[in-house]
């Protein structure tokens, strides 16, 4: 295994961050919720609240509104550097996690799913592997999120150059649980 970055943020989807009928969907980051742990299964992820109960993310495979029914999106991993890079096009609206990622670990680089492709591990401060994620594909961009990094409507060329910086990783990966554990602030991100 070699370390890739120490975990920044762990967040949950409370809702779907899309909301209308196309072609007037529309982005809004605001059901995301920061949280200081994920229990990780195959099935998804659950944030520990404030209050201790767990939250269930939208792609858990519980929740009433899955995203997630045929089990290749209950977990979504993102990179500080990918963020950087977005910021730099988009602006400061680009926030630490606003692309909805449950799990975000610093790194500068700008990885690719080859980077990703034979696996990554979650390891403690204690060097213990927690839980091992299949990376399973690429969190391709969709039309909603790209207007709203953009700040407005476009047209459809222009609109499709931005996906396309946005796509190979940029706006994270989708990965599968290997077994179950509990992530946690601080922990480090390797690959296998």
């Amino acid at each position: 295994m070699r370390e890739i970055g120490r975990v920044v943020r762990l967040q949950v989807q409370r809702d779907s961050l899309k909301t209308g009928i196309a072609p007037d969907r529309v982005y809004d980051p605001a059901p995301i919720l920061d949280v200081l742990r994920l229990a990780v299964t195959p099935d998804g992820v659950l944030g520990a609240g404030p209050d201790g109960s767990w939250i269930v993310d939208v792609h858990h495979r519980a929740h009433p509104g899955t995203k997630n029914e045929d089990g290749e999106h209950g977990v979504s991993v993102g990179f500080t550097g990918h963020y950087r890079a977005m910021r730099d096009r988009f602006g400061e609206r680009l926030s630490l996690g606003c692309a909805g990622e449950n799990i975000v670990a610093e790194n500068g680089a700008v990885l690719r799913y080859a980077d990703l492709a034979g696996g990554l591990a979650v390891v403690d401060a204690a060097g213990v592997e927690v839980i091992r994620l299949a990376v399973l594909q690429v969190a391709h961009p969709c039309r909603p999120f790209t207007g709203w990094a953009l700040g407005r409507r476009v047209d459809p060329e222009v609109l499709k150059t931005h996906r396309q910086f946005l796509d190979e990783g940029m706006r994270g990966f989708y990965c599968l649980a290997e077994g179950a554990g509990i992530v946690s602030l601080g922990d480090r991100l390797a690959l296998l």
